[in-house]
Order: C-alpha cells, then sequence, then structure tokens
C-alpha cells in the first residue's frame, strides 16, 4: 500500500478525457479543485490544453507510472470516465493501493453496481458507480410517467416543486414583467426562478418581461401546483403511447423500463440491431427504419402517439427530427392530445436550443452524470443538486452557515452582478416552506432552494457556506 498524504485543499484524478471527461474537468476545475487528469490520446490532450487549467498527462489509465506521476497518493478522490468499464472498474482498485478514499467508476454495463450483482462495489473498491446511460433512461421514464407540465422535478422531498411550462402567444404571463405577474396573482404562491429562451438561459429579476416562446421555470409548494397548472393551461395527460427512435443503450432501456404499462414502438435503422432488439425486447413493437424520415414516421404510426424520444447518438439527428415531429403534428393535426417530444443531446452547449426550437424537454447523460457525482463529492455541504432540462440552470438543496455572506442581508441588498446568475426560490422555516420575495432575509440554518447558471454553483457555496 502507498501512504496517503495530507493535503491543503482536496485534489481530484480524472482518467480519461471523453466527452464526460472533459465535461467534469471543466466544471470541478471551474469549482476550484485541484485537477490532474491521465488521458492515452495526445489528440485528446493537446484539445484540452487549449481550455482547460488542469494538469494534463499523456498515458494509459492502467500505467502505474503515469499515476506516479499525476502524485496520485496526494489525491482525494479518483474519477475513473475511460470508454473501457474494466479499465474504470480496476482504475478503483488502484486508486485503493494509492490511498485514495473516494472512487467514482463509470460503468455501461449495468450488471455492476446493482443491488443483485455478482460483484459489489466493495469488493471492487468503487464509491460510487455512474451509469450515465442509465441515468438519462430513468429521467425520460421518470418524466413520461408524469401527467402534467413539460418537466416537474420534486425539491425538498417532495415539499417543493419546480415546473417548466412553454409560453403561447395567448397566455396570460406573455408581455408582462414578473412585478406584473406577481401583483395580478398574489394569491398563488409561486416563484418565476429561469427563463430559457433562444440559447440561452435568463435568470430574472422582477423587471424581467416573459415573452411568447420563452420556457419559463415556477417554483411552488406542491400544494399550489394544480391551481398553478390550471393558469398555464397544463392538463393532466397519462402519456400511454411512447414512439422512440434510436436502439441504443438509452432507447432500448427506456423501452425496457417502461415494460408493459405503456405501448412502445421502437424505430432502429440497423437491421442487425432491429433483429437483436426484437429478442431483447417482446414488450416493444420494434420497426426497421430512418426515424428522421417524414414517411417512416407516418407510417410508424406517429399520428397515434403521444410521446415521441429521439434518442440517437447524434445531437442534430435528435434536434431536427423533434422538429419534424412537431411540423407534422401541427401540419396534419392527427393526434388527439399535445404530444410531447423528448430529444437525447450529448452537446450542452445544444440543450438550451432543443428545449426553445422542437423539444419539450432535451436530456443530456453529461449533465446527469455531473451532477450526480458533485453532489457525492459535496454532500456534507449540498443536500442536492439537480439539472433543469432545457435550462442551463441547477436548483440547490442548501442550508446557510452561521455568519455565511447570505444572512448579512435581505435577497434585494445581495450583489448585484450575483443576482443575474443566481435566484433563491424558497426557504423552509417554522415547519414550512416560504417563497422568497427580495424582502426575505436568510437566516443561519435555514435550508434554502436555490436556481443558478450552471457555472455559478461556486458562487451558491460562497454566499450560503463561507
Amino acid at each position: 500500500m502507498f501512504g496517503k498524504k495530507n493535503t491543503p485543499s482536496e485534489s481530484i484524478l480524472i482518467l480519461g478525457l471523453g466527452g464526460i471527461g472533459l465535461y467534469l474537468a471543466k466544471r470541478l476545475v471551474h469549482e476550484g479543485y485541484a485537477v490532474t487528469i491521465i488521458e492515452a490520446s495526445s489528440q485528446l490532450i493537446s484539445r484540452a490544453d487549449e481550455s482547460l487549467d488542469a494538469r494534463l498527462i499523456t498515458g494509459s489509465a492502467m500505467s502505474i507510472e503515469c499515476w506516479k506521476e499525476a502524485n496520485a497518493e496526494s489525491m482525494d478522490f479518483m474519477i475513473a470516465v475511460t470508454d473501457n468499464d474494466a479499465v474504470n472498474m480496476l482504475s478503483a482498485m488502484i486508486a485503493h493501493g494509492f490511498g485514495i478514499e473516494q472512487k467514482i467508476s463509470r460503468v455501461r454495463s449495468l450488471e455492476y453496481g446493482q443491488k443483485d450483482s455478482l460483484l459489489q462495489a466493495d469488493d471492487l473498491k468503487v464509491d460510487l458507480f455512474i451509469h450515465p446511460e442509465e441515468l438519462a433512461a430513468q429521467e425520460i421514464v421518470r418524466l413520461i410517467k408524469r401527467t402534467a407540465g413539460d418537466e416537474i422535478i420534486d425539491v425538498a422531498l417532495g415539499k417543493m416543486q419546480a415546473m417548466a411550462v412553454q409560453v403561447d402567444d395567448d397566455s396570460q404571463f406573455a408581455h408582462k414583467t414578473l412585478i406584473e405577474i406577481a401583483r395580478a396573482y398574489n394569491d398563488i404562491a409561486f416563484r418565476v426562478v429561469a427563463i430559457a429562451r433562444g440559447i440561452s438561459t435568463i435568470i430574472p429579476t422582477g423587471k424581467t418581461e416573459v415573452l411568447p416562446h420563452d420556457q419559463i421555470l415556477i417554483m411552488a409548494g406542491t400544494e399550489e401546483l394544480p391551481r398553478l397548472m390550471e393558469l398555464t393551461g397544463i392538463k393532466k395527460q397519462h402519456r400511454l403511447r411512447v414512439m422512440i427512435v434510436g436502439g441504443g443503450l438509452v432507447g432500448s432501456r427506456i423501452a425496457q423500463l417502461l415494460g408493459k404499462t405503456v405501448r412502445v414502438k421502437l424505430l432502429e435503422k440497423d437491421k442487425e440491431r432491429a433483429t437483436e432488439l426484437a429478442s431483447l425486447l417482446p414488450d416493444t413493437e420494434i420497426l426497421l427504419g430512418d426515424g428522421s424520415d417524414k414517411d417512416v414516421l407516418s407510417a410508424g404510426g406517429l399520428a397515434d402517439m403521444d410521446t415521441f424520444i429521439s434518442a440517437t447518438g447524434e445531437n442534430e439527428t435528435n434536434i431536427m427530427t423533434c422538429m419534424l415531429v412537431k411540423h407534422i403534428v401541427e401540419n396534419q393535426g392527427t393526434t388527439q392530445h399535445k404530444i410531447k417530444t423528448i430529444s437525447l443531446v450529448n452537446k450542452e452547449e445544444y440543450v438550451v436550443l432543443a428545449s426553445t426550437s422542437g423539444s419539450d424537454i432535451a436530456i443530456n447523460k453529461k449533465i446527469l452524470a455531473g451532477n450526480e457525482i458533485f453532489t457525492f463529492i459535496r454532500r456534507s455541504e449540498m443536500l442536492s443538486v439537480s439539472h433543469m432540462h432545457g435550462f442551463d440552470a441547477e436548483v440547490v438543496d442548501l442550508i446557510a452557515a452561521p455568519k455565511s455572506t447570505i444572512t448579512k442581508k435581505t435577497l434585494a441588498n445581495l450583489d448585484g452582478k450575483l443576482a443575474e446568475h443566481i435566484i433563491v426560490g424558497s426557504v423552509f422555516r417554522d415547519g414550512k416552506w416560504e417563497t422568497a420575495v427580495g424582502e426575505t432575509q436568510v437566516n443561519a440554518g435555514d435550508r434554502a432552494i436555490v436556481i443558478c447558471d450552471s457555472l455559478y454553483l461556486k458562487n451558491v457555496r460562497e454566499l450560503f457556506l463561507n
């Protein structure tokens, strides 16, 4: 065993600079961690060197010499996110040998990291298994089983909820500032905490005007949700007919999870894969064809569907296919219900664009995995971190520390620059959740739900914890 050295600040060793590795590295560096990366591809190293303030080592994740060069014995966390499951799991055992306390491994296979797995996490010395594809599939299934809203997530153990709503031309919120909306509906305790517009996410102030085609994020108590749904024109709709384009890991897993409870059609353009899926998914109707083709979609029964999911491995295909579906439905008017479109978007820069074009919800597995890892790393400070799909924003559940900056002023008197990126949605006091307003004073020990731009988690921590 190698000796473990005490270090004054937390250091993280990342193995692999693929999509998830690079995303994690950028985010962790921004949060102030000392990051070292081992990557075999000199091309990926060169690309990362242009934009990343981290120590980069070219070499194999299995090379002990590379680990020694990285000063592995001084690391607090090891995150293995190479494209090889076996390497990622074996890396946890190597990290254990160097005395790294916290080991995180990304695996695609569901044969590992489950309660009934032959080899458990303790056997492999893994503290946290990350299954990005499984996270994406589970999240999409959760959203399908919701009966209302483009998206609703529970926060604070279900006591508060954040709901995403598309603003139509005839919406009661259109062309009104948030101050005007609050005055008009002052009998309902809610707050608009984020707006997706074009390719940007806006953390609003009272003077921000809501425009048609905006996607707005509303925070409210669970008991207020029915009235808000009525106000925003959202109707409960059970989604029982689902079409999926793409039979990869995510698409096939969604079909498997939905099982016999939902009627599922899956379009796959590769004949060999379609044949394989037909035997793997007995409860799913497998169709051979290109799901981005209008005629194929129509022949496959798009008109009968109430949910459409594009889960191919290509960002542009997923976004454009959802746009095509919306166009077909609007022009033909053949569906009995409003169809919900969900796209898998692997490029985080496209998430907001997707949600404001043709996708009601855009899912990014890198962001889901990143939040899972970040919540694990910061679990002593933050109760949870959730990403709002379609917004470049995070919902953070945390407790204000004594003498922290947030406790010294009312929300209206906090730093004006931060107000453009951070908003406190609600505060728990006197045994109940209260919608936060400008005059709200957060006290030490108060639990709060905060919404922030994705790159401002560090600032939230500084406000609440320093």
